[in-house]
């Protein structure tokens, strides 16, 4: 999306900045960035990519908001929570406030090997603000392939990490970390916390990083692996080069994206340290929110709008959104997740 000259006054202070100038910032106008998860990492780097004039932003995230979000992430606030809006369309409403001059895409969707490819068409970077090591896999096994950029970041407790991949340019996540911590060891901000500063400097950095990719300086970036406790004021540049990584992955190596294999079927997926199981069907379905509230009268309390419809049956509860998939809360059981949305919702 190109920007008027008019609206360069906006931008006045970034144009300034040698780096950035206003070949810098004409570049920035036109490029599109997807965002992947609008929580405590996502939410900071959306906001600040909108204030930079990003062109287009796709803001994509699966989830719904909650009340503990808001200790850190900035987007939302208290008047959201009685909304009960995708987390997807309430950043939307707000960075609209924000920059009216820019495009901005909602896609509450889950990116999974299934939706991968809609949800990530045309972006010219992919800024990770997911929580899970299966989807940041599935961004970089999608990135290699079409030799698009994309940033890395992770934030728990107080230390976090950011790593700029460029595919085809030194070793890529898969070949740093080649497998994934099992989930029932993993550390998450739902079972061992975060303090916010963290994630709103390990967004910071992401987003620096990724102006730089935007604006054409690749001399300015970062090719290392930073490390940083905001807790003992600790900062470490680890240099990475092929030499540390001796067994690159299967995608740099032979062009083998395991991630971007199409599951069919219905998936269930655990959702850790939130006592929550996730439910996708693969084919496209379209819920009927005022048919189904209909069928459930007497069966509990049911609420719903245009997005999410909530049905609380104690001691569970099932948000369900309009293209049929669902959180289905109060248990880590597949089993127990499937009946209850066979149940309520049908097969």
């Amino acid at each position: 999306m190109s920007q008027s000259n008019s609206s360069f006054s906006r931008y006045d202070r970034q144009i300034k900045i040698p780096q950035i100038g206003l070949e810098g910032q004409e570049r920035i106008g036109v490029s599109c960035v997807a965002v992947v998860g609008l929580g405590a990492l996502g939410s900071v780097s959306a906001n600040l990519l909108a204030r930079a004039g990003v062109g287009t932003l796709k803001l994509i995230d699966r989830d719904f908001l909650e009340k503990n979000n808001l200790q850190r992430q900035v987007l939302y606030d208290e008047n959201d929570l009685d909304r009960h809006l995708p987390k997807a369309v309430l950043a939307e409403e707000k960075l609209k406030r924000v920059n009216s001059e820019i495009k901005i895409n909602a896609l509450a969707s889950d990116l999974n090997a299934q939706t991968v490819d809609d949800l990530l068409e045309g972006v010219d970077v992919i800024v990770d603000g997911t929580d899970n090591f299966e989807t940041r896999y599935l961004i970089n096994d999608y990135a290699l392939k079409h030799q698009i950029p994309w940033i890395y970041g992770g934030a728990v407790q107080t230390h976090g990490l950011v790593y700029v991949v460029l595919p085809g340019q030194g070793p890529c996540l898969r070949c740093l970390f080649p497998e994934a911590v099992p989930s029932h060891e993993a550390q998450t901000c739902d079972r061992s916390g975060i303090l916010a500063p963290v994630s709103h400097l390990i967004a910071s950095l992401q987003v620096a990083e990724c102006l730089k990719i935007l604006t054409g300086r690749n001399e300015a970036i970062c090719r290392s692996l930073l490390k940083i406790d905001v807790w003992d004021s600790s900062f470490h540049s680890v240099d990475i080069t092929p030499d540390d990584c001796p067994d690159p992955c299967s995608g740099c190596v032979s062009g083998d994206f395991p991630y971007l294999q199409r599951d069919q079927g219905t998936q269930t997926v655990k959702l850790c340290g939130r006592n929550a199981v996730q439910i996708h069907h693969w084919e496209t379905r379209k819920i009927d929110f005022e048919a189904l509230a209909a069928k459930l009268e007497g069966s509990g309390r049911v609420e719903y709008n245009d997005y999410i419809m909530n049905i609380e049956q104690p001691p569970y509860g099932i948000t369900l959104f309009s293209n049929g998939r669902a959180i289905i809360k109060g248990t880590e059981d597949s089993g127990i997740a499937r009946s209850l949305y066979a149940k309520y919702i049908g097969n």
